[in-house]
């Protein structure tokens, strides 16, 4: 029988740990304060924004909302950014993302100052990573580890495979993986031999953007599957890349959609601006 991860109790978890070390802060008055900025209303956008807000207010974060409208210039948001990183009672700034498409994101997240990216995508943050310096981490990856860890799995010395190389999930999760000395093999659209490659892994980690796109002809006998997709199927119901059902039965631990690796993206993000302020 395979153990089912629970991301729900685990963020909750971690929430509740920020919330204490955030009340000792307060007691020696130490504010932290996170500013989140909207450009435009998309409705995906904004359940995120209100998520995000919602996990703020019950750490005891303080947190600043920017809801701009979608025709806001890209000078008038670089504006507001360099007003946030001059703000010294700012923490940290998250720029929620898509933005609308006459701005340009990568010189947006450049921007930002990398000591308030909370979010972990500016290069230097990214490059801290890469070397193994202190630094903001991507929010999903680091909230995979914590899963793992926190459900008693071994990550040293085993075999690990990322399905995926996008810059926000597959490229950090490697390095993290990495970093946990497991032994860590990428794979992506134009990989060979995608299957044999996915069936050697003890820990499989799937962000490959594709609903149901796994199935147990990808799976190790007994391996941890960690599912990062989110679509909505042809009933409107959630589901990952990986094709749960099937899957399952054939794994030692698994990662439901939802409830899996969602809660811990928001749970990690509270915990980089906690931790950043140190």
């Amino acid at each position: 029988m395979y153990q089912l991860i629970d991301g729900k109790a685990i963020s909750q978890q971690i929430k509740d740990e920020l919330k204490e070390k955030v009340e000792k802060r307060k007691a020696q008055g130490e504010e932290i304060c996170m500013a989140v900025i909207q450009v435009g209303s998309d409705p995906a956008s904004s359940v995120y924004v209100n998520n995000k807000k919602k996990a703020c207010a019950y750490i005891g974060i303080q947190s600043l909302a920017y809801e701009l409208p979608e025709e806001t210039t890209e000078e008038e948001l670089l504006g507001l950014i360099g007003e946030l990183n001059a703000k010294e009672e700012v923490s940290g700034i998250l720029v929620q993302l898509p933005l609308p498409g006459h701005i340009n994101e990568e010189k947006i997240l450049l921007a930002i100052d990398p000591a308030k990216d909370v979010d972990g995508f500016h290069p230097v943050n990214v490059g801290n990573l890469s070397i193994g310096r202190p630094g903001y981490v991507s929010c999903t990856p680091a909230g995979v580890i914590q899963l793992l860890k926190r459900s008693g799995i071994e990550i040293e010395g085993k075999e690990c495979v990322v399905l995926g190389r996008s810059n926000i999930v597959g490229k950090p999760m490697a390095m993290l993986l990495l970093r946990e000395n497991g032994t860590v093999t990428v794979c992506h659209s134009r990989t060979k031999n995608l299957k044999e490659i996915t069936k050697r892994a003890d820990i499989l980690v799937v962000a490959i953007g594709k609903p149901k796109f796994v199935d147990a002809g990808y799976v190790k006998e007994g391996a941890v599957v960690i599912d990062v997709g989110i679509h909505r199927n042809e009933n409107n119901k959630l589901c990952g890349d990986v094709d749960f059902e099937d899957v399952a039965p054939h794994t030692s631990a698994i990662t439901p959609v939802p409830g899996g690796v969602g809660p811990m993206t928001i749970a990690m993000l509270m915990n980089n601006c906690v931790e950043g302020v140190k």
